[in-house]
């Protein structure tokens, strides 16, 4: 199966390819106590159905409700206090990568418990950095005004990145796969490099609300929304393939990553023409 620059889609795949090769080396020679071929099969009993995308929708729809509660939650603490809404959306941020790595690598795909905590966590950044923006950076009555605006950008890139996958008008192929890829880590790289010039420099050119600030933020919401392309792409793939129904816990964890970065990009850039 193809690849994915999503971490969480990514160990998705590669275990789903995996259970699709020893199920055909079983169908073809069986599997003998001594893992050698020819002797008759011993089936492993499983009681989980394959995957559905009635069953992605409803894992999403959880993982995104428990992000929505927390973020609620938090922004309204920031309003109480401002410091503690901060320190929460770091200690989000820290835990919802960390969730994001055990997943990818820790082989603890499609776990229900992994995705719930991540959620808990990105609830935690998501309302203290939409605080952040709208109440610090963004004062006054822009500041509600703005959250929405930024909620409803975002779910409105998700519905037209839907609408494409389903039409076919960007088709999502290995070389859109590499290309995807390659900007993202570029991406990565360039968003490391000016945290470490802030933190020796004071300067900060892609954060700092100016024209190449602007432009970053730009390519980053545009990278974010193809990305939901290679997230359904590999959600359909997994169904097709007849992952375990367990699975879907992973693919909301996918969504959820993509959403969040979206949302943070949008509201970013936002603040950059409100400040």
């Amino acid at each position: 199966m193809r690849q994915s620059s999503n971490p969480a889609f990514n160990s998705l795949t590669q275990t789903v390819a995996q259970d699709q090769s020893a199920a055909y080396q079983q169908q073809q020679y069986g599997a003998s106590p001594y893992g050698q071929p020819g002797a008759p099969a011993a089936q492993a009993p499983s009681n989980d159905r394959p995957m559905t995308i009635d069953d992605v929708v409803q894992k999403t729809a959880i993982t995104l409700s428990i992000i929505v509660v927390g973020a609620i939650i938090t922004y309204f603490i920031g309003t109480v206090n401002p410091g503690l809404a901060m320190m929460l959306a770091v200690v989000g941020a820290i835990g919802g990568l960390v969730a994001v790595l055990i997943s990818a690598f820790g082989k603890k795909y499609g776990s229900p418990t992994i995705t719930l905590v991540y959620a808990a966590f990105e609830g935690l950044f998501v309302g203290g950095i939409s605080y952040m923006f709208a109440n610090v950076v963004v004062a006054g009555e822009d500041a509600g005004v703005m959250i929405g605006q930024a909620v409803l950008a975002t779910l409105g890139v998700f519905g037209g990145m839907l609408f494409v996958y389903k039409t076919g008008a960007i088709r999502v192929t290995p070389k859109f796969t590499r290309f995807m890829t390659g900007a993202i880590i570029g991406v990565l790289v360039l968003a490391l490099g000016n945290l470490l010039l802030a933190l020796f420099t004071g300067a900060s050119p892609l954060r700092d609300g100016g024209f190449i600030a602007i432009v970053f933020s730009l390519v980053c919401i545009g990278l974010a929304s193809l990305s939901f392309l290679l997230d359904f792409d590999q959600a359909d793939r997994l169904v097709r393939a007849g992952a375990p129904s367990q699975y879907a816990w992973g693919v909301a964890l996918g969504l959820a990553v993509t959403l969040v970065w979206l949302y943070t990009e949008i509201l970013r850039l936002l603040s950059y023409f409100r400040d």
